[in-house]
């Protein structure tokens, strides 16, 4: 499932092949049955709007319109968004098309169809009611060992769930919640409120550094992902833990364990994280 690497990696690609300012000349729905329905009435209203700017927020990709409109994307379990030329015919799985006005075309992609294209208008405070409730970015000034000390008091859930609440800090999805943990030296069942201050700064310089590194490498490719131009993520070549029950650990030797917490499959080191 793409997490936020993957979609900072898919907007910085879409900023550095220009997307932003281009105008969008016509619109192609061929499936409507998404997360939301993908209601092709509303999606050709973007015919003729330019593309002023291409941010992210937490897991969702944003395409801010001239009209003072959003175009929010999510890719959900199995979404691509890829820059395709004028002549490349679309897949099985191609649900829309945003074709541009350099010819080229940007194709969402989503084989489980559990991803997300809606339009929205801010209301005056410049908020997206699917965005209202998201907790701080990870990578933000606003995510510091004291907020994580802060809320997590008195938390029975596991550490690892509570890092992956959405309504605690966003973006930090299974593949990277695991390898963050084992960097900090951290095991995943440690009930959250069981953190000390120590601890929870050093989770949090864990979670930033092992998301910086797989935003420069373009994210991690399990079985899904593919950035703009149909490139894997390499960071999955640094995989510490995720993946690896059995094998040893890297820093120990021993090996790597698997549980399953929240319904995800979780993967640790017994020596490493207490």
């Amino acid at each position: 499932m793409p997490e936020l690497p993957e979609v900072e990696t898919v907007a910085a690609a879409l900023r550095r092949a220009r997307v932003a300012g281009k105008k969008i000349r016509r619109v192609v729905v061929r499936c409507e049955k998404l997360r939301q329905p993908l209601v092709a009435a509303e999606m050709e209203k973007l015919a003729g709007r330019k593309v002023d700017a291409i941010r992210r927020r937490a897991k969702y990709l944003l395409l801010e319109l001239d009209s003072g409109q959003v175009l929010l994307l999510h890719l959900g379990m199995t979404g691509t968004l890829r820059l395709d030329e004028q002549d490349t015919a679309p897949g099985r799985h191609d649900h829309l098309d945003l074709e541009l006005d350099d010819g080229r075309i940007l194709r969402f992609r989503d084989p489980r169809r559990f991803g997300l294209a809606v339009l929205r208008r801010p209301d005056e405070n410049g908020r997206i009611a699917e965005l209202a409730a998201l907790a701080p970015e990870p990578l933000s000034d606003a995510f510091s060992g004291d907020y994580l000390h802060r809320i997590s008091r008195g938390r029975k859930s596991p550490v690892k769930n509570f890092i992956m609440d959405q309504r605690r800090v966003v973006g930090v999805g299974n593949i990277y919640a695991s390898e963050s943990l084992f960097r900090a030296g951290i095991r995943p069942t440690l009930p959250a409120g069981k953190l000390s201050r120590p601890r929870c700064q050093r989770l949090v310089e864990a979670i930033r550094d092992i998301l910086s590194a797989a935003i420069a490498a373009g994210g991690t490719t399990i079985s899904d992902f593919h950035g703009v131009d149909g490139s894997e993520g390499a960071f999955v070549r640094a995989l510490k833990v995720y993946g690896r029950e059995g094998k040893p650990c890297p820093e120990c030797g021993r090996p790597i364990r698997k549980t399953v917490l929240g319904g995800r499959s979780t993967f640790y080191c017994p020596g490493c994280q207490r």
